[in-house]
């Protein structure tokens, strides 16, 4: 793929201001997309603040974004679309329907979804199309999380797979490549199969939510950074790890149905921080404070991993 590269995000909210920002940092030229005025003039304010919190100019870095009100306009001429709308199945059917029609005919078409099969996304293309389809997961929050698992389809060209994983690499990110289309690809199950054990935990009354974060925090989670689960399970043997196995796996939550805690706190309007509590209360100040504090850690960690090399 040619460098500087033109990229199109379709979608200017949660992840898609962050993913334009990181093509706009690496020097490149992207069209921003959303149908909503408002969340465009708002990702530009929500990259700035970005920037400044990393201490870097901002003038710069926005000048290579260009805001777009129609998706043909954002989509021509480019190499690569990601494409961060909502989790709608039908949504992203509809918006690479008219991508592959918009954009140039060897355009890169990706998606951001985090567990949606890139296979179902893509089932209503046709075959040139779908050969160009392949994911991007990204991970919030997308201008400082190193990853974006990088998957294909039994259709997806290798050299689209490649060319993808190259481009993200010369971002600045960690690619990996997905090999299979699998629900939630990697990242997702691993930590949605912590999450189901921990709302396990809290409906069964063997604690509270706030014990569930103060026990990961305060253990495995400070390892996490240097210890990975496969490299922890040899550190401490293969023989204990089988022992360990074969005692607490028949007392883990397998349930295959979503939470029964999570829809009642639903149905009573419980929504998380937005509305003032979820599992937890939360005030506005609290919210804001732990965003706050996240993004800074994150550039301090990465900052420092990148001073020790």
């Amino acid at each position: 793929m040619k460098e500087p590269v033109k990229a199109c995000v379709v979608g200017a909210g949660l992840m898609g201001h962050g993913i334009a920002q990181t093509f706009a940092q690496a020097g490149h030229q992207v069209a921003l997309f959303d149908i909503d005025e408002k969340r465009r003039e708002l990702a530009l304010s929500r990259i700035e603040q970005n920037l400044q919190q990393l201490g870097e100019e901002p003038s710069g870095v926005l000048a290579n974004i260009s805001l777009c009100s129609e998706l043909s306009q954002a989509a021509a001429d480019v190499d690569i679309v990601i494409e961060a709308v909502s989790e709608v199945l039908g949504l992203k059917q509809e918006v690479f329907e008219a991508l592959s029609h918009l954009a140039p005919s060897d355009a890169i078409l990706s998606s951001n979804t985090s567990v949606i099969p890139i296979t179902a996304i893509g089932e209503k293309l046709d075959d040139a199309a779908r050969s160009r389809l392949v994911g991007t997961h990204w991970w919030n929050p997308p201008h400082l999380i190193p990853l974006v698992e990088i998957i294909r389809t039994e259709y997806t060209a290798e050299e689209v797979f490649n060319a993808t994983f190259d481009l993200m690499a010369s971002l600045g990110k960690k690619p990996v490549k997905v090999l299979m289309d699998v629900p939630g690809f990697i990242g997702n199950r691993l930590q949605h199969a912590m999450w189901r054990e921990a709302l396990h935990l809290v409906t069964t009354g063997v604690c509270d939510a706030e014990t569930i974060d103060v026990v990961v925090k305060n253990s495995f989670g400070l390892r996490l950074p240097y210890l990975g689960p496969m490299e922890n399970a040899d550190l401490v043997g293969l023989t204990l790890t089988q022992q360990v196995h074969k005692f607490i796996f028949p007392h883990l939550c397998n349930d295959a149905s979503a939470s029964s805690l999570v829809d009642e706190l639903l149905d009573a309007g419980h929504q998380g921080m937005e509305s003032g509590r979820g599992l937890k209360t939360w005030s506005h100040q609290q919210a804001v404070s732990l965003r706050h504090q996240l993004s800074h850690r994150l550039i301090d960690t990465l900052g420092a991993n990148d001073n020790n090399k």
